[in-house]
């Protein structure tokens, strides 16, 4: 039996994730929707879609995976076209929730692309939405110009908060305890930071070192 889903789909930076398995042996093969096909010249269009049949032929192919074994697909809209693919291909699939083995397979498959990417494991592993936009907003503001070339930028939302105007300011932390969104690392005690404000879905603040 075969196991298709999707990770980082919902998530602001990075592409998207698909994965298949096979579920006796818990063989795993993935590949990446590339972040072009979320930019605003592609995204309408909705060609992610047809990637995504591009991207399973080929998981298909290091599976050795044949017309007569059961597949078990997300039901989520990212393998709409897909769907259309194997009913026109007579391959036999239900549309269902993937569970185990591959839900957590593809999930960190994901997390560790996007610290690839430079996301802070710390979102990751102390954070119960790491991929909340509003969160993941906020790091790339921190160093909008190199953070944006990672983003969904063909998102209603983008359009919407990715471009908000910027309050730039300096002042001093006498006790602090936060953690600079630029480099990552912690702001000490008595430190003059840059202070950037901007409102989203609410004001937010973002402390950065004087020098990041």
């Amino acid at each position: 039996m075969i196991l298709i889903d999707d990770a980082g789909s919902g998530s602001l930076i990075g592409g998207t994730i698909i994965g298949a398995m096979r579920y006796e042996t818990e063989e795993f093969h993935f590949n990446t929707i590339p972040l072009k096909y979320y930019s605003p010249e592609f995204f309408s269009k909705k060609i992610y879609l047809d990637y995504v049949i591009e991207i399973v032929k080929d998981l298909f192919e290091k599976l050795q995976v044949n017309k007569n074994e059961e597949i078990l697909i997300c039901r989520g809209y990212m393998f709409d076209n897909l769907r259309k693919w194997f009913s026109k291909n007579n391959f036999k699939y239900t549309s269902t929730k993937i569970g185990e083995p591959l839900q957590s397979k593809i999930e960190s498959t994901f997390e560790n692309y996007t610290i690839r990417l430079g996301f802070p494991q710390r979102f990751i592993s102390y954070t119960k939405y790491p991929f909340h936009f509003h969160r993941i907003l906020r790091w790339v503001y921190a160093d909008y110009d190199e953070r944006v070339k990672l983003c969904k930028t063909g998102w209603k939302s983008f359009t919407k908060y990715g471009s908000l105007p910027i309050q730039y300011n300096t002042t001093k932390i006498k006790k602090s305890r936060f953690i600079c969104l630029k480099c990552d690392k912690k702001i000490e005690d008595n430190s003059y930071v840059r202070l950037l404000e901007f409102t989203s879905n609410r004001p937010q603040k973002i402390y950065l070192h004087h020098d990041c």
